[in-house]
């Protein structure tokens, strides 16, 4: 097997039990064994084929995984190589992962929605023995280049026929039933996977994880926040993407939960009714959605239903004032009780009505998203973390929550701030200590030099501080904040953020680097916005909708509206609303949904600085 010491790693990369912390997983497969010994009969996945949600046990996602993993063998895939996966979320893809650690080898997962070069990138980078594909498409593709990618030798197929120089899925797992090949034990030291960052600047990076990484980011969430048997999430985010994989797949997989796959991102709330999660695991901009959603079902309701919401969310918060006052108001525990059942009860069953918590990571979350899923009794818990901290470094749990950060340090890791790498005089650099920070990134000696302190903590890039009690708040990205003429500095996602709040607008976008005030690029929500534009008697459309003086007026006010709070110097002194949104189609969003800025900056940089003309 690939060991740790097969390169230098810093020292608070090698496992180990930091502050007392004692992981109950050493390994990934470890988990697999714990799992499907201890779950047998419970339901794990769920997929809707014809209209009906089918269940796949624990018991047989082990034979499954143990007939692939023969299957892995008999190709010659054994110790130190890499498979790597091109596939959407479904059992497949979690039956090869377990598959490969089985084998020893190295899982590499990509996006079905990455461009054939990233995906040629990847598969020589890594050097990949093996890949699964989810489609004919892709793997057609990847017979175009395979000549190129020296290592590897084997394609496999989920769906479609057979074709020379590939392998059925079916016919592997067939072969693998024939024979029985033990499972290998990695150490904890050993390498479990790439997961290469979405290159948001430049190619992307392997992030090198090893087993103990993972494992011991799922033992710590065990301690802070252990789910039972009879938890199940909607599984929408992909497990690509390190949040995905650790809190959900293998986390959950852990402690004997279920998962229903959700069709697409598009049927995420039909799905929701039909799942009847209990738990939602996602980035800010699903739940930001259905904020969006929620308020405008409200705005269409009758007056007076606006104001018994209202009364519900006012009466709500209340409680949670008094709660963190230690008193209690026995009429405000009746009005909760009464707008419970008449007001919030209705929003919870929209959302399967069983949902109880929802796990927010991946970008900060606006607090008045956070508080409003809140209020109407479905507890949100956000954490924080990057790939390179696979992925968790902080959260909040049960008895240490606080709205508006990301929590305290999970068990076993430290935190500190570097005050000297940010420009405002509060914040600092977020440095991770401890066993979740990766191994290093694969062949990128001068990266690990730039991202690892003398002491092994990994410097995130990110902004913010810590109070009094250990909570963390992220405050922006340092390669995004920009320098106004006027010396000031704007970090601009938060901002963004509360923008988007407005339900006319679906993305923002803020410039003024070495400008004298900042602009933005404003994506309607052109449904909403026509919606209010027939009500007001203005027949335009597209372009020319946009272009009305009235509509222009409109996201003016919502602007204005939404950046209230703002310091005077990150105030919007113009913008232009256009009709692109930001995509992966379009190439301005990564495969987790975070802003690509560098490439929405050069597509719009004209219109940018016209706005300065």
């Amino acid at each position: 097997m690939e060991l740790a010491t097969d390169r230098p790693i810093p020292a608070s990369a090698r496992p180990s039990a930091a502050a007392g912390f004692q992981p109950r997983f050493q390994t990934l497969v470890e988990i697999y064994e714990h799992a499907v010994t201890s779950f047998a009969d419970r339901p794990l996945f769920g997929v809707k084929r014809e209209g009906v949600w089918r269940w796949m046990n624990y018991r047989d996602f082990a034979a499954k995984t143990d007939a692939l993993r023969a299957g892995l063998a008999g190709l010659g895939i054994g110790s130190g190589d890499r498979v790597a996966i091109i596939s959407n979320n479904r059992p497949e893809w979690a039956v090869a992962a377990y598959a490969t650690y089985g084998c020893g080898a190295a899982f590499v997962p990509m996006y079905e929605s990455q461009v054939p070069d990233e995906w040629e990138y990847i598969l020589a980078d890594c050097g990949a023995k093996a890949v699964v594909c989810a489609h004919a498409k892709i793997r057609d593709a990847l017979l175009e280049m395979k000549p190129r990618l020296p290592s590897l030798e084997h394609i496999l197929v989920l769906e479609g026929g057979p074709k020379e120089g590939t392998t059925t899925w079916s016919a592997l797992e067939e072969a693998g039933r024939a024979k029985k090949v033990p499972v290998m034990h990695p150490a904890p030291s050993d390498l479990a996977g790439l997961i290469y960052t979405s290159g948001t600047t430049g190619k992307p990076k392997g992030v090198r994880l090893s087993h103990a990484n993972l494992a011991y980011n799922v033992s710590a969430i065990h301690e802070v926040f252990p789910m039972s048997t009879e938890d199940r999430s909607l599984s929408f985010l992909p497990w690509a993407h390190s949040f995905g994989q650790t809190v959900e797949l293998h986390d959950l997989f852990s402690m004997g939960a279920s998962m229903g796959i959700a069709e697409s991102v598009d049927k995420i709330v039909d799905n929701l009714r039909e799942v009847k999660p209990t738990l939602l695991i996602s980035v800010p901009r699903i739940f930001n959605r259905l904020y969006d959603r929620i308020q405008k079902q409200l705005a269409d309701a009758p007056t007076y239903r606006q104001r018994i919401f209202q009364g519900a969310l006012a009466n709500s918060a209340l409680r949670k004032k008094l709660g963190e006052e230690r008193r209690t108001s026995g009429f405000a525990e009746f009005k909760h009780r009464v707008f419970d059942r008449v007001v919030f009860q209705k929003v919870r069953e929209s959302l399967g009505g069983q949902l109880r918590y929802a796990f927010s990571g991946g970008a900060a979350i606006s607090r008045e998203v956070a508080e409003f899923i809140d209020h109407v009794g479905i507890t949100v818990y956000e954490g924080y973390g990057l790939t390179e901290t696979s992925p968790i470094a902080t959260a909040n749990w049960p008895g240490a929550r606080k709205i508006g950060t990301v929590g305290k340090a999970i068990p076993g890791v430290r935190i500190t701030i570097d005050p000297g790498t940010a420009a405002d005089g509060r914040d600092g650099e977020i440095i991770v200590h401890g066993h979740n920070v990766m191994q290093g990134y694969h062949h990128l000696p001068e990266e690990d030099a730039k991202v690892f302190t003398t002491e092994g903590g990994f410097r995130t890039g990110d902004m913010g501080h810590l109070d009094d009690e250990g909570f963390l708040t992220i405050t922006g990205r340092i390669k995004e904040q920009y320098k106004l003429e006027t010396g000031k500095y704007v970090a601009p996602s938060h901002l963004e953020d509360q923008l988007k709040l407005s339900p006319f607008i679906v993305n923002a976008f803020l410039y003024g680097e070495n400008k004298p005030y900042n602009v933005a690029l404003i994506v309607p929500d052109l449904e909403e916005v026509s919606r209010w534009a027939k009500a007001q008697g203005i027949t335009a459309k597209g372009d020319a909708l946009l272009q009305h003086p009235k509509v222009e007026a409109l996201l003016r006010d919502e602007v204005d509206k939404h950046s209230a709070e703002f310091k005077q110097f990150e105030k919007i002194k113009k913008l232009k609303l256009i009709g692109e949104d930001f995509t992966q189609d379009n190439g301005m969003l990564t495969p987790k949904l975070s802003l690509k800025r560098r490439v929405v900056r050069e597509r719009w940089n004209d219109v940018l600085q016209g706005l300065y003309r």
